[in-house]
């Protein structure tokens, strides 16, 4: 069942989990602290050393609703490309039209929540994804 991210208690109920799987993605993509800011939509260096810590917050929508791409997208490099190159594909240039020769953690921290969206449904197009 889908979650309904208006509602404040599922939000503060799922959050604590979303962002410890975000550190962990955040950790073997070897994303930078700046950009892992802005990956989940312009949080500030303190807010995110605080999460880090472990302290308990309860994530907007948006942020949950980008936390869940990147998970997708984790996932669909995990199938599709297996482990050594899925954890090196974030930071890799890419010559695809969607990433015109920038890397897809570029072209995710330029963007809004729909190029998350775009990434995770294009790593999922191979295998008949939506």
């Amino acid at each position: 069942p889908r979650v309904d991210l208006s509602d404040p208690a599922e939000r503060e109920r799922i959050s604590p989990v979303a962002m410890q799987a975000f550190f962990q993605i955040a950790e073997q993509w070897r994303i930078r602290e700046v950009d892992a800011c802005r990956l989940l939509g312009g949080v500030s260096k303190i807010a995110y050393r605080a999460l880090g810590k472990g302290e308990s917050r309860t994530l907007s929508a948006e942020m949950l609703r980008r936390i869940s791409h990147l998970i997708g997208i984790f996932e669909g490099l995990n199938i599709q490309f297996g482990e050594k190159l899925a954890l090196e594909w974030m930071q890799l240039p890419n010559t695809n039209v969607l990433f015109g020769g920038a890397t897809p953690l570029d072209y995710l921290m330029k963007g809004d929540l729909s190029s998350f969206a775009y990434v995770k449904k294009h790593l999922q197009a191979p295998r008949g994804g939506h």
